[in-house]
């Protein structure tokens, strides 16, 4: 019988990917993942679709741009958010096919 040692991930990796899936931990941060599923929204039309306030938002967004899960460019006064990459995209895809799997 062979054993094979199965791949342990070193710790600071372990920590990055508990941070990463901590993003997913909240309703609202999930909400605007969802949103931005499809591309880029502006930073007003995000509030409007959730249905918070934009300092909520705001709140949920800083977590969100230091777990690396979306970035953000401004166009004058405007800012607009998109996911990081496709990586969180499949991601979170891969999730919501899993709860919504009968």
């Amino acid at each position: 019988m062979t054993s094979e040692k199965k791949c342990v991930v070193d710790e600071m990796t372990a920590s990055r990917i508990a941070s990463l899936f901590e993003s997913l931990s909240n309703p609202t941060r999930v909400r605007i993942i969802s949103s931005l599923l499809d591309g880029e929204v502006n930073v007003g039309d995000l509030v409007q679709l959730i249905g918070l306030s934009k300092s909520a938002i705001s709140h949920q967004l800083r977590g969100l741009r230091d777990k690396r899960v979306i970035r953000s460019r401004k166009q004058g006064r405007q800012v607009y958010i998109s996911l990081d990459d496709e990586h969180i995209s499949e991601m979170f895809q891969r999730g919501l096919d899993h709860v919504c799997h009968e």
